[in-house]
């Protein structure tokens, strides 16, 4: 899932260089932390914050076919 995220975002920035996951895993749960660069940050986003939402919901389907929850962090 990992992987996922960062061929989807470094498709939508400018500084494609600059996207990083960390990947933090819980017994339940995985946090995947999404870094880009500053000014790339608002395109990851979207318009009210519809981007970033089809993204959790596209991590949503793939993490319920394994049976675990990911949530996805978007950090400034």
């Amino acid at each position: 899932m990992k992987e996922l995220i960062i061929t989807i975002v470094r498709s939508l920035v400018d500084k494609p260089e600059q996207v990083a996951v960390a990947e933090v895993e819980g017994k339940q749960t995985t946090v995947l932390e999404l870094t880009v660069a500053r000014e790339d940050l608002g395109k990851v986003i979207g318009k009210q914050g519809r981007t970033a939402q089809a993204m959790r919901t596209i991590l949503s389907a793939v993490s319920s076919k394994i049976k675990k929850r990911t949530v996805l962090e978007i950090i400034e």
